[in-house]
């Protein structure tokens, strides 16, 4: 890793949420430690949904949506995070399918040029009774839709 982090282009898809690191995410050696990145990201997706109607509030039925599961995660660590403050999570949906979906994201500076951390997630729609994949609703796609990223 290097203290400078490459540029990234202009956003020109998904969504830039901001994000805060504190002191107590630091590790030993004054890096933000590599676990908290997924967790910010996790909360920068919490955030977007609950904008959109979409949360969990424990009762996994009433949950609709909100009810899924991780398949799996990736995440690439490009350049050390050394500081508490400001930065933001880059959102997007790569795939929105019948009942999963893979999303994108990149932990980076506020203003989205800085590229810190990046990766994909695999999320499954869960039918709350039986915990099998169940398709996503009409409303959830149609929100879905408005973050994918354009295709080349």
């Amino acid at each position: 890793m290097t203290a400078e982090a490459p540029a990234a282009p202009v956003l020109s898809y998904g969504r830039l949420v901001p994000a805060t690191v504190h002191f107590d995410d630091l590790d030993a050696l004054g890096l933000l430690h590599n676990a908290r990145y997924p967790v910010m990201v996790e909360r920068a997706w919490a955030e977007l949904w609950t904008e959109h109607g979409f949360r969990f509030e424990g009762d996994w039925a009433a949950a609709g949506d909100a009810c899924n599961a991780v398949k799996e995660l990736t995440i690439t660590y490009e350049a050390p995070v050394t500081r508490p403050g400001a930065y933001a999570v880059h959102l997007w949906l790569d795939r929105l399918g019948t009942t999963g979906l893979t999303y994108g994201f990149r932990f980076c500076s506020a203003d989205g040029a800085t590229t810190y951390a990046r990766g994909t997630r695999v999320l499954v729609r869960l039918d709350p009774g039986t915990l099998r994949p169940a398709p996503w609703s009409d409303t959830f796609r149609t929100a879905g839709r408005a973050l994918l990223r354009p295709t080349d």
